[in-house]
């Protein structure tokens, strides 16, 4: 690929990649993902928007060179300093060796730890700070957890573009970096959605500051650290659009869903029981029995984040909880999660660990875990049903 022009003073020399199908250990990239980085150059310096996987680096540096020789750069400016971002920096600054770091303060903590080294020439990023490139205007924004500490925005006012980071961001890679040029729409919009679940999720106070921030820029244009450049005659205002309404406050239904996995229906029976003494303490809650197995993954995941609690219930199969439990509970929000109310139950056969070890996942996580749970041998009896209904009714009762 080469350097493309954004305006008339910024380049873009983005890296594209394909072929890309995990981003993260556990982001699936159905459809690849770029490293965009960009050059801006003003009638006395040059700086350089980010950098890009280190993978890619003899590559990179060819296209920085179709719009100035690296030694004429005199600002890196890392919006975040995860490896995506910053993997080429250590072997970029050989040559760039006039190149200053313009970093947050959290940023220049990281890379020391990145790039083990610590002399770098770093340049700490205040809010409202600003480098003069003659004629163009760098003002870092710092923009906090979005989606790590030292992410910020840079904003050039002159060629009204804002650099974004991460967010409005995409892993989503196709042969042209504008978004007027998307040949596949709905699957680009897929795309920004399983980015924003993944990334931005846990985060969704600091999406509402982030997007009041970018409220109060002037700019045409969202330069992207991954997928492609927004515009506001492409897609940018559908983009902040839907960042709003998935970050919104929603002041919702009491929603207590009953997850389970049961191999020969008698988890199944607990958890129809325990959903009962659940809408019996709060008639006007959402509250059902889903099997794991019979709805899509993201479906539970969206669920089980988006709830008041949850109640999740497992045979015990070789002494554990089943493979789908766990799969399910990889996935939860940790960072929101915190102290939410949860139940742990299970039917068994010989020795019962599903229960404990469920348990001790989720306290691990640091929710609150409602008594012992529930362990029945083999088939419930009534007596085991109607004591697993009494105990959704105190679970319910008790938030």
């Amino acid at each position: 690929m080469s350097a493309v022009k954004v305006t008339d003073r910024i380049s873009a020399v983005s890296i594209l990649n394909p072929a890309m199908r995990i981003f993260d250990v556990v982001m699936k990239t159905e459809y690849g993902t770029s490293y965009n980085s960009y050059i801006v150059r003003g009638d006395e310096k040059a700086a350089l928007i980010e950098t890009s996987h280190v993978t890619f680096f003899s590559h990179y540096v060819e296209m920085i060179k179709q719009v100035c020789d690296p030694s004429e750069i005199e600002y890196i400016v890392l919006n975040h300093c995860e490896p995506d971002h910053s993997g080429s920096l250590r072997d970029l600054l050989d040559l760039c060796p006039n190149a200053k770091i313009c970093v947050s303060r959290a940023g220049s903590i990281y890379l020391k730890g990145i790039t083990n080294r610590d002399d770098l020439p770093l340049v700490i990023a205040k809010d409202g700070d600003s480098i003069d490139l003659g004629g163009a205007t760098l003002k870092f924004i710092p923009a906090p957890f979005l989606h790590w500490p030292d992410s910020m925005f840079t904003y050039c006012e002159e060629e009204r573009t804002v650099f974004t980071c991460d967010m409005l961001g995409s892993h989503y890679c196709e042969p042209y970096i504008y978004d007027t040029a998307v040949t596949y729409p709905a699957k680009y919009f897929e795309a920004l959605k399983g980015y924003y679940d993944a990334i931005f999720g846990p985060f969704k106070p600091y999406v509402r500051a982030g997007l009041e921030k970018l409220s109060n820029l002037d700019y045409d244009f969202a330069c992207t650290s991954h997928g492609p450049i927004l515009t506001r005659d492409g897609k940018l205002n559908e983009v902040l659009r839907l960042y709003n309404e998935w970050s919104a406050q929603v002041q919702g239904e009491v929603d207590i869903p009953v997850f389970y996995c049961s191999a020969y229906g008698n988890t199944e029976k607990l958890a129809q029981a325990i959903s009962r003494g659940i809408l019996r303490a709060k008639p006007d809650a959402k509250s059902e029995a889903i099997d794991i197995n019979s709805v899509e993954m993201s479906v539970l995941q969206a669920r089980l984040n988006a709830s008041t609690a949850f109640a999740v219930g497992s045979p015990t199969i070789n002494s554990d909880a089943v493979a789908p439990v766990w799969e399910l509970l990889s996935h939860v929000d940790a960072i929101n999660s915190k102290k939410r109310p949860a139940l742990v139950f299970g039917s068994y056969g010989w020795s019962g660990e599903a229960v404990g070890n469920i348990t001790a996942r989720l306290n691990g996580l640091r929710m609150s875990v409602f008594e012992d749970g529930l362990k029945v041998t083999f088939v419930p009896s009534d007596e085991d049903i109607k004591n697993a209904e009494e105990l959704g009714f105190r679970f319910a009762s008790s938030f």
